[in-house]
């Protein structure tokens, strides 16, 4: 086999789709818990969620640079996924577009990581012009 065996299973890709979508999440409760604290002065929400949305973001920080250089990413890519990390929803977005394993996106360009492609017209078959 050509590819290491690390790419195969769940670590490392699998661990950053899980901790990509954990951290996405957490920042949206995290913003939640925010506006009750402010509103009803509860802060119990972001008592619990601060530190755990900020373990996770330098997880994602560090899977997303350990990624990126297993799979080649370029450095574009790379930013853009770090900066994700700062927008609310922009990890969703990452895990969906570039975490996906290599596997799944056979005849794509499996080293920018891209996501798979999805089959033609009549079953996977891509119709041509017939030929004259």
């Amino acid at each position: 086999m050509s590819e290491p065996a690390a790419q195969d299973g769940f670590w490392p890709v699998g661990a950053a789709r899980a901790v990509s979508l954990a951290e996405a999440t957490s920042f949206l409760l995290l913003l939640v818990a925010t506006a009750v604290k402010h509103g009803a002065d509860q802060e119990i929400g972001v008592r619990i969620l601060g530190p755990l949305h900020g373990a996770l973001f330098v997880t994602y920080c560090l899977l997303v640079l350990y990624v990126s250089v297993l799979r080649r990413w370029r450095a574009g890519r790379t930013l853009l996924a770090l900066g994700a990390s700062v927008l609310p929803v922009a990890p969703f977005f990452v895990e969906r577009h570039w975490l996906r394993p290599l596997s799944a996106s056979a005849g794509d360009d499996s080293s920018q990581g891209g996501a798979p492609r999805q089959p033609g017209p009549a079953g996977g078959a891509a119709r041509s012009a017939p030929a004259n």
